[in-house]
């Protein structure tokens, strides 16, 4: 009997059109960063890093409209 081989996870960030710019494979911490692995174009490795500040930037572009909906997200279907 053949083992089927479990997918790992993976987000994937779309361009205007639909086209893939970035497939995400992994969050993880180093110290007080966010790091995010993954590729961009489905072809180059990128490691990328949220600090801190920059995550405090981050929340400082939403507003309660956009909250709201990122809270919501989660449980809507995909068009």
């Amino acid at each position: 009997m053949a083992e089927t081989k479990k997918k790992a996870p993976m987000m994937k960030i779309l361009d205007a059109n639909d086209k893939e710019l970035m497939a995400v494979r992994k969050f993880e911490r180093d110290g007080d960063n966010l790091v995010i692995r993954g590729k961009i174009f489905g072809a180059m490795p990128m490691v990328a890093k949220v600090t801190p500040e920059e995550a405090r930037a981050a929340l400082k572009l939403l507003d309660r409209k956009t909250i709201l909906f990122l809270l919501t997200l989660l449980f809507r279907k995909s068009a």
